[in-house]
């Protein structure tokens, strides 16, 4: 199980709002609703899953720019790959959230 934080930016828009892209590249996640858990945030989308199939979506997320008339998109991704135990998006936040109770 791996965690993915993605951040697609499409370059050259007519306006500085890039929220309805993001609506458009989150459409994406919702086909794989069941294979992968995702979550929005206001700065990018944490996907978790199987890793090959991780790659595979966060593929479609960057074409869809290009599918909308964009010419030019700078995606950033950041791999948590942990195979000494399963990990979570909510394990990783109750770690913290039990030892923040501990101090």
């Amino acid at each position: 199980m791996a965690i993915i934080d993605v951040s697609i930016v499409p370059i050259g828009t007519e306006t500085p709002s890039v929220s309805a892209y993001v609506a458009n590249i989150h459409k994406v996640l919702e086909k794989y609703n069941g294979e992968v858990k995702f979550q929005l945030t206001p700065m990018n989308t944490i996907i978790e899953g199987d890793l090959p199939l991780l790659l595979k979506v966060v593929q479609e997320m960057h074409e869809v720019p290009f599918e909308n008339g964009i010419s030019r998109v700078a995606t950033t991704i950041r791999i948590d790959d942990r195979r000494d135990k399963k990990s979570t998006m909510e394990g990783k936040l109750a770690s913290v959230q039990a030892k923040l109770e501990q101090n």
